[in-house]
């Protein structure tokens, strides 16, 4: 077993709080650095039912990418869902740390595994952060990659499906089914507010999550519209708009991190303490739609 502070020190080496956005706020939110850690249990959401299996796993810490604090908190007391979370984590001695935005920035974080998981190498960020890492590398918000073949939208819809953790949601595609896909840009979560730099990228799909009804719907117009006049003008004619879009589950897509993270713990505090706990992820998404008609 090995003392949390250590353990924190090693999750933060490879994710630091440095590299969240100002309004973030990860990091230790339960638990005392003097306790001994044994094993280590990962999911998108600090939810009572993810919070139990944990637990029931044995779990001395639960590392999320999700807070269980997004706004001011005056309480703890089991009269709300978040209070009675606290209270059964600190009954069962087991800590809570959240690696949220500084996550989806790292090197092998939350958009550098989703990318890879969809198949895109000689990745580089959308938007570059003012840091790099402490080995030299450009971080930032997204990735954007090739494909090795370039293959169709059905196809690659298909693709990034399959690896997805389980929805009922699944997937939303809107393009031209069979254009061909080699440029693609991933940002897991919500990803509307990168829409403007993701088109000036030209790449040809966008697959992002929580897209509302008028941002999705304008950019797709725009696109079309922009390819017509591109054909009116004489310049080669791309057979697709761009960029076509691939809508996901928020908690889906960005659960796929933890197939990295859980090895990349393990192994940096084997590397910085020579012990090694146990990491486990849960191997689902926190979704909350349970039922889909269609």
């Amino acid at each position: 077993m090995i003392r949390l502070s250590k353990v924190i020190e090693a999750i933060e080496t490879l994710y630091p709080l440095s590299f969240a956005e100002e309004w973030d706020e990860p990091g230790l939110i339960v638990g005392d650095l003097n306790s001994q850690i044994q094993r280590i249990v990962c999911v998108s959401d600090p939810t009572i039912s993810a919070v139990d299996r944990a637990l029931s796993m044995g779990a001395n810490l639960l590392v999320t990418h999700h807070s269980l604090f997004f706004k001011a908190v005056h309480g703890v007391s089991n009269e709300t869902v978040r209070g009675e979370i606290v209270q059964r984590l600190i009954s069962n001695n087991c800590a809570l740390w959240v690696g949220h935005t500084n996550a989806d920035v790292a090197w092998r974080g939350v958009a550098h595994a989703a990318a890879e998981y969809f198949g895109l190498h000689n990745l580089r960020p959308i938007v570059v952060s003012k840091q790099i890492d402490s080995a030299g590398r450009n971080i930032g918000l997204g990735r954007i990659g090739v494909l090795d073949v370039p293959i169709s939208l059905r196809d690659f819809a298909q693709n990034v499906f399959n690896v997805l953790p389980h929805t009922k949601v699944g997937v939303q595609v809107a393009g031209n089914l069979d254009a061909k896909v080699s440029t693609v840009a991933v940002l897991p979560g919500s990803g509307e507010s990168l829409l403007d730099e993701v088109r000036k990228e030209k790449v040809d799909v966008y697959v992002t999550s929580d897209l509302r009804h008028h941002p999705a719907l304008d950019a797709i117009e725009r696109a079309k519209y922009e390819s017509k006049l591109r054909l009116s003008s004489g310049e080669d004619y791309i057979q697709h708009t761009y960029p076509m879009i691939i809508n996901t589950s928020h908690s889906a897509i960005e659960s796929l991190w933890f197939t990295y993270a859980i090895n990349d713990i393990a192994d940096c505090i084997e590397e910085m303490y020579g012990e090694r706990p146990e990491v486990a992820w849960l191997g689902e998404a926190c979704d909350p739609w349970n039922y889909v008609i269609n």
